[in-house]
């Protein structure tokens, strides 16, 4: 699938069905391998010239952020089918796949009536997509919080032992509590474990000898217990600070531990739920900015086209995707059907300016014909 379209309408003299088999006569002799079709526009209402003028100012910036929201979904789609170990879908509008419905493109005339002025049309499609934006900014966000949790969970479980969870690294009977007996667990960096082992009974008065066991082990530190009597937890805290081991607050609680796993679950499920529901609306909104992207687009040629070539609108339209080597034939060939019609073109004009073409923005003034890029990846 072509991923970068030109959209290209070019003044009709005599016949539009003549000037179309003499460019595909063209392109197939000079440009063989650029697909080529007819971008079929209905007759729209033209207005005033200056209705026209003043749309053609806003066409560019408003095509620019539909364009946006089309490629921030396919990159939330993308982001979401990776994560999710899913192979990457082709994206579609109704079922047909984009690139089909750009080529082979119809009017929608029962959404887009073409009765309606063109303004009218152009901001309908432009308050559409804007809405679409802001779901998708709630959806995403919803979607992240749920995410942020379960990484902010997993960072405590997997972090090193200074800072992460050690619930689950620490046993029933690895804790002994009593009337007067507490047990400790000390993180101790991982080379200084025989410092730790020859000092650990010295630290303080009333510690149980030989009552450290160590439980973990990562790449920076050890987790080791001990057991001492409760009233001089405080200076063996403080003096083992100043020895460079790390005494963690930690209570051993099953009835919190299981709290913890049971909330672990539920996040990872509404991950997944969310997941799934902003995916399958991602698939959806895609075909529904898509589809109006292209109504706009089509707007925008007819609007570009009267500007540039007058009343009545007599203009061929089509789409090309010519590779990156064969771009500079292609424009030749459409120039040199356009400069033919060209001298028969009556431009607009008025007192005040030199013409239409003055209110026409994009890559449309670098050539004598109307000419825009779509890029659909």
């Amino acid at each position: 699938m072509a991923s970068r379209y030109w959209v290209v309408s070019l003044p009709v003299q005599n016949s539009a069905s003549t000037l179309w088999n003499n460019l595909q006569d063209q392109i197939s002799k000079h440009s063989f391998d650029t697909p080529l079709y007819r971008f079929n526009i209905p007759n729209l209402r033209v207005g005033t010239l200056d209705s026209l003028l003043a749309l053609s100012d806003d066409l560019l910036k408003s095509n620019t952020f539909i364009e946006g929201v089309s490629h921030k979904i396919r990159r939330q789609i993308e982001e979401l089918e990776r994560v999710s170990g899913l192979e990457t879908n082709a994206l579609t509008v109704d079922g047909v796949p984009v690139d089909s419905y750009l080529t082979r493109f119809v009017w929608d005339e029962a959404k887009y009536p073409t009765m309606s002025p063109l303004r009218e049309i152009v901001d309908g499609i432009h308050t559409q997509v804007a809405k679409i934006e802001d779901d998708l900014k709630v959806r995403v966000a919803e979607y992240n919080n749920v995410r942020g949790q379960l990484n902010a969970i997993n960072r405590k479980q997997s972090g090193s032992l200074a800072v992460r969870d050690l619930s689950n690294l620490v046993k029933p009977e690895d804790i002994i509590t009593s009337e007067h007996l507490v047990t400790l667990l000390a993180v101790v960096p991982k080379y200084s474990q025989k410092d730790w082992l020859s000092s650990y009974e010295t630290l303080t008065t009333y510690v149980v000898p030989r009552s450290s066991k160590k439980l973990y082990e990562d790449n920076e530190y050890a987790l080791y217990t001990v057991t001492l009597f409760g009233r001089v937890a405080d200076n063996f805290r403080t003096s083992a600070r100043e020895r460079g081991f790390q005494v963690r607050d930690f209570e051993y609680s099953p009835e919190a531990q299981e709290s913890r796993k049971q909330e672990l679950e539920k996040l990872v499920q509404d991950q997944d739920m969310l997941r799934s529901s902003l995916l399958q609306w991602c698939y959806a909104s895609y075909g529904e900015v898509f589809s109006s992207w292209m109504h706009f687009c089509a707007v925008r040629v007819f609007a570009e086209s009267i500007l540039r070539y007058g009343l009545p609108p007599y203009f061929l339209a089509c789409v090309l995707s010519p590779s990156v080597k064969g771009e500079k034939k292609v424009r030749s060939i459409l120039e040199g059907l356009c400069d033919s019609a060209n001298r028969q073109v009556t431009y607009w004009k008025t007192e005040d300016e030199g013409g239409a073409m003055a209110g026409l923005g994009g890559d449309t003034d670098a050539h004598p014909y109307v000419s825009f890029t779509i890029n659909i990846a």
